[in-house]
Order: C-alpha cells, then structure tokens, then sequence
C-alpha cells in the first residue's frame, strides 16, 4: 500500500484519546519511512481536530464506497 503526502485516508480503528472514530478521514501531512505518517483530522468547523502520527497500517486509503461529506 502507498500512501503519499497530501493523500486522504481513513481510520482503520478509534483513537479515543483524540476523540477519532474508526471511518474518520484525514490528509496525510508527512510520511516518515519506513511506515511512519503524519495525519490530520479536521473538524466541520475546519479547525484541527488532531494531528497524530500513525503507523500506516491503521489507515487505509479512500475508496470508491466511502461518503464525500464527513470528517476530513
């Protein structure tokens, strides 16, 4: 799987420590190798809601099937 900077993905699992639910997308900020990225989550009102860097196995990148509308 690659995932590039700039790239929208979605949750694989909750990070309720960050209030993130499992489905929630976000936009990869930065990747560090060799399965490091950066991701943020913006809320409706378009402020940061977290900015958490991941393991790239807990996302997944956007697929036909997933809503346009929702968090990003």
């Amino acid at each position: 799987m690659e995932i590039k900077e700039l790239d929208t993905v979605v949750l694989n699992r909750a990070i309720p420590a960050h209030n993130l639910k499992q489905g929630d997308m976000g936009a990869v900020v930065a990747t560090y190798p060799p399965d490091g990225i950066e991701v943020e989550f913006v809320a409706g009102a378009g402020l940061t809601q977290a900015l958490v860097t991941l393991n790239i196995h807990d996302v997944r990148p956007v697929a036909p099937r997933d809503p346009e509308s929702g968090p990003v």
